[in-house]
């Protein structure tokens, strides 16, 4: 279908939760959901910023219904507060796994010890993921989407992810990895849910890139009191309002299945459907088993998709995991 993310479909009743909603591409993202009817449950880590994010969404949808979940990515054990008060929502029609933050210091740890990017970025999503599903198995057959946020550098820059537990030696190697390592599990996600049969898709996104500069103002979101981001590609960029169109897509789209991957043909425009990566959808004999072992034991969780389940192990030791070069 030809897709038009300025008109999306009527979605009252609907339910969505967005990752990282209080700015950037997650805010604009909650707000086109609310433009279109839906309600929004903001998560953050941040109470304060959810409120200011739920008032600029009214200013621009003034019947918006918004609720708030906060979490802290950088922390398993809130992590896994979140999911609970995801799990408990009456009603959740998708996910959009957006929020994480951007520290690119390849010292950068989260409480748990892991590096920043792989802990926050994907081994983070992976446990809420996990958790989320298996308060599901014990109370409801309704569909589900869980959308995963990449980036376009993944298709540029073929990262080492043998071992999933070695940190690059740069900042903006780690976030690479850490998105390659998020597109993995999307795919191998979407192979055991549907092995599964259960009716729950996870989508692949990417963004594109999305520029301050070419941003829209809104109050506590994008103006004066925050702060400014240059880009290089600025002038062939998009705003980030444009740059959730990907997640939005992916969200809503009745045409969209598990496996899909969305973004947009460039680094700018509307979401397209676009083709897997070879080397995230496939990426070697051996791989994806030791990626999601890897994932499972940082996250401490072990998954059994075949009941639905998501079931705790033994306490991780993610500080004592190999960090070194790759």
């Amino acid at each position: 279908m030809t897709w038009d993310p300025i008109h999306l479909p009527d979605l009252r009743g609907r339910v969505y939760a967005v990752t990282g909603a209080t700015g950037g591409i997650g805010y604009f993202a909650a707000e086109q959901l609310a433009t279109a009817g839906a309600e929004v449950v903001l998560a953050s880590r941040s109470p304060e910023k959810i409120d200011v994010a739920a008032a600029a969404i009214r200013r621009q949808v003034p019947d918006a219904v918004t609720s708030a979940v906060a979490f802290d990515l950088t922390s398993l054990p809130s992590v896994e507060e979140g999911a609970e008060q995801l799990a408990a929502l009456p009603r959740l029609d998708g996910i959009f796994l957006n929020g994480a933050p951007m520290q690119l210091d390849r010292r950068a740890r989260t409480t748990d010890g892991l590096p920043l990017m792989t802990g926050a970025h994907t081994v983070a999503n992976f446990g809420l993921v996990a958790r989320l599903l298996s308060a599901r198995s014990t109370g409801t057959a309704d569909p589900l989407r869980i959308v995963h946020a990449s980036t376009g550098f993944v298709r540029r820059f073929h990262l080492d992810v043998s071992d999933p537990r070695a940190t690059p030696r740069t900042g903006i190697a780690a976030y690479v990895k850490a998105k390659t390592l998020t597109e993995i599990f999307g795919y191998e996600l979407d192979r055991r849910l549907r092995a599964a049969g259960l009716p729950v898709a996870s989508i692949l996104t990417h963004p594109g890139v999305g520029v301050d500069a070419k941003t829209p103002r809104r109050a506590g979101i994008r103006d004066d009191s925050i702060g400014y981001r240059r880009n290089p590609y600025t002038p062939w960029a998009q705003g980030k309002d444009a740059a959730a169109w990907s997640g939005v897509r992916a969200l809503v789209d009745p045409d969209a299945v598990g496996g899909d991957y969305f973004g947009p043909a460039k680094i700018a425009g509307p979401p397209v459907r676009l083709t897997p990566l070879p080397h995230t959808i496939d990426p070697g004999p051996g791989v994806v088993a030791r990626v999601w072992e890897a994932l499972e034991e940082m996250a401490g969780v072990t998954v059994d998709l075949s009941s639905a389940g998501a079931t705790r192990t033994s306490p991780a030791n993610p500080s004592g995991s190999r960090a070194q070069n790759g």
